[in-house]
């Protein structure tokens, strides 16, 4: 029979366990524990799952986590590769519900992910409720500053609780270039993060964007092409010739996607950076250049790509495009003119890329008289690798 149980916020001891460790024929715990005794195993990730498929059934083992068992625990995954009713739990305080208590904050308005030993951030979760919960390592207040580069200094505060339950336990409000002068990195803490602004609608009007001359792709136009990219939270989207970044923005703020912008114009990306800080938009990318150039120093694998501009230098680079796409993604190109159109489509035909098109116009009727206000015809080719579409 194997027990998991977790120690409770504090130090790597037994002292908080809930259970009476004598009872047990061996305990098994991490490596970081600090008591020692002939009965205590301290043993790894992959040691531990071993040791207790192999003894589960001819010995009474007590597994003993940090924490809770039950929140960012790989004891669950454990106990699943056992036998049914080979596993009991006994919970303790997790570090959320400590910090939360202290707080005085209901745990129905926290959002929680861990960035510990990860590199991307949940975007799904991230300030999409008033509190947002994170675990952290040392390379959590460094990829934090990055994704929240474009926020205005006022819009999260910041609180961090470090070593929980030690006799030394902080728990304060920080910035957060703060925390890695302040704070041994390498210690336990978390941080909860406090949104002090209200979120914009998901769907911007055209107004609510900064622009160049009326350079953004109009509302209607823009969620059209939304849907049919089918974004999924945390997906990454390129939008090549963002513009005043209007497809990127609304992308983030519907769909909750990571977002990587290209665009040459100078006083553009002006516009697409104050879009951001007023859209409070994080984790973005703006490449400021030749698209087609900058494609080469992106790491990141776009799983949706949105071109909306660049001109036949952009064009000719399609089939590059292709390959840097994730397997199942999309691309879906933007023409305003047939003969972009015609550039495209050859392009495309040449490298033997299978692609949908499909053109549309919008009437808008507007002011108190309801005028008519067509827009420009626009064509739309749509990519989606590994599937088979009709040309």
């Amino acid at each position: 029979m194997v027990t998991i149980a977790g120690n409770g916020m504090g130090g790597y001891t037994f002292e908080g366990v809930r259970v009476d460790t004598e009872e047990f024929d061996v305990i098994v715990c991490d490596r970081n524990f600090a008591e020692e005794g002939e009965r205590i195993l301290k043993l790894g990730y992959q040691e531990v799952k071993a040791y207790l498929l192999e003894h589960h059934a001819d010995q009474n083992i007590l597994y003993v986590v940090t924490g809770s068992p039950l929140f960012y625990s790989a004891a669950p995954l454990i106990a699943r590769a056992l036998p049914e009713g080979a596993v009991r739990f006994v919970d303790n305080t997790s570090s959320l519900s400590y910090l939360l208590s202290r707080l005085h904050i209901a745990q129905n308005q926290v959002g929680v992910f861990s960035l510990h030993g990860r590199s991307r951030i949940d975007l799904e979760v991230m300030l999409s409720q008033e509190y947002t919960f994170i675990l952290c390592d040392a390379q959590t207040p460094a990829r934090l500053a990055e994704a929240m580069r474009y926020l205005p200094e006022d819009a999260v505060e910041i609180t961090i609780g470090y070593k929980l339950g030690y006799e030394d336990e902080v728990i304060k409000q920080v910035m957060l270039d703060q925390i890695e002068a302040g704070f041994d990195l390498n210690q336990p803490y978390v941080l909860l993060l406090r949104r002090t602004f209200m979120p914009r609608s998901v769907i911007s009007e055209d107004a609510d964007l900064v622009t160049e001359r009326g350079m953004i792709t109009k509302r209607y136009k823009r969620h059209f092409a939304l849907n049919s990219l089918d974004l999924a939270p945390n997906q990454i989207l390129w939008d090549v010739g963002a513009g005043s970044g209007s497809c990127a923005i609304d992308a983030y703020k519907r769909y909750r996607v990571k977002t990587v912008l290209f665009e040459k114009q100078p006083q553009r990306c002006e516009y697409i950076r104050q879009n951001l800080r007023e859209h409070h938009v994080i984790d973005t990318v703006l490449h400021e250049g030749e698209a087609e150039k900058l494609f080469e120093i992106e790491p990141t694998t776009p799983d949706r790509i949105c071109v909306g501009g660049g001109g036949s230098a952009v064009i000719a680079r399609l089939p590059y495009l292709y390959e840097r796409l994730a397997d199942r993604g999309i691309i879906l190109i933007h023409a305003i003119t047939l003969s972009n159109l015609s550039e495209m489509v050859q392009v495309l035909d040449e490298a033997g890329i299978a692609y949908e098109v499909l053109s549309f116009s919008l009437t808008t009727y507007k002011g108190s008289l309801k005028l008519v206000e067509p827009e420009r015809q626009l064509f739309q080719i749509r990519i989606a690798k590994g599937v088979k579409t009709h040309t």
